[in-house]
């Protein structure tokens, strides 16, 4: 029996291609290692909203991990929005489900009769002749408006978010006692950015990870916060991450950049602009990759 089209599909990649794709129904579908980034979260939201908001919603949970998918069933969601890599429906009785995916969740989407319900399926919503289904998540739960608040009060500003002030990113980043690489990925710094996005973004401003955080200029910190927002909200309307100038690979246009060519560090084996090799290794548990060359490495003493 068909499982549904995934909207969502996360799960950890051996180190090789950039990127491997996944064909479900004739769609190509991305898959990047480790958690989503801010975009893919803030995308699904607007796509529940837009086929679940302002509905009597049919809840459930096979597996038993939203134990309180009863007490939700029938109920109108009022809204979907999403702060980092937390995503949260939200009900009419002003209580939401969060959902984190972590590193293994997934979203599936049924169109018309939903199938029976894998006993894996952690939440399952449908309205409207549209069902999604959750499975894998490291968080799905139903908060109160005060845990919402508690949740949000723990990250930093959310760059793709209207309300996001980045004079609180610049304060805690010079509070941290660390490199910029790791900062970059602390949530508490900044919400939504991740390994493809901190690697990214530091090559742009030609920086080295293992920079220390409170070296970093105001200056250099603004460009590298409009040049995150700029990324992540083309990621938002597209689904993918392309950080790549077009102009320096000759397309037209950031949509007609090759996948091959989609990023300038990393999963690269050289400089994209410079040529010289790519240095990767491990920072904190996950992959850093700079270009020597184009990122000096910070002196040691």
């Amino acid at each position: 029996m068909a499982f549904g089209r995934p909207v969502a599909h996360v799960r950890p990649l051996k180190f090789g291609p950039a990127e491997r794709r996944r064909t479900v129904g004739g769609l190509s579908k991305r898959i990047e290692d480790g958690v989503p980034e801010g975009h893919t979260i803030h995308r699904m939201a607007r796509q529940h909203r837009q086929w679940l908001s302002g509905q009597s919603v049919s809840v459930t949970s096979p597996q038993g991990r939203l134990a309180s998918a009863p007490e939700l069933d029938g109920r109108r969601l009022v809204a979907t929005d999403a702060f980092g890599k937390h995503l949260f429906h939200r009900y009419d009785d002003h209580r939401s489900v969060h959902i984190h995916l972590g590193l293994f969740g997934k979203f599936f989407v049924h169109e018309g009769t939903p199938p029976p319900p894998r006993d894996t399926v952690q939440y399952r919503a449908g309205a409207g002749g549209r069902t999604i289904d959750l499975i894998g998540a490291t968080t799905c739960e139903l908060v109160t408006p005060d845990e919402v608040g508690a949740i949000i009060g723990r990250l930093g500003p959310d760059p793709l978010r209207r309300d996001a002030d980045p004079d609180l990113a610049w304060r805690a980043l010079q509070r941290r006692n660390v490199g910029i690489g790791r900062a970059l990925m602390d949530q508490g710094v900044l919400a939504g950015v991740g390994n493809v996005f901190r690697a990214e973004v530091l090559f742009v401003a030609g920086m080295h990870p293992e920079t220390p955080s409170r070296e970093v200029a105001r200056p250099q910190f603004d460009a590298m916060w409009d040049q995150l927002v700029q990324w992540l909200r083309w990621g938002t309307r597209t689904g993918r991450i392309v950080t790549m100038d077009p102009t320096e690979v000759g397309a037209a246009t950031r949509g007609r950049i090759r996948d091959a060519d989609r990023t300038y560090v990393y999963k690269q084996e050289t400089c994209r602009r410079c040529r010289s090799p790519i240095r990767r290794w491990d920072l904190a548990g996950r992959w850093a990759y700079a270009c020597e060359s184009c990122q000096v490495p910070v002196p040691t003493s």
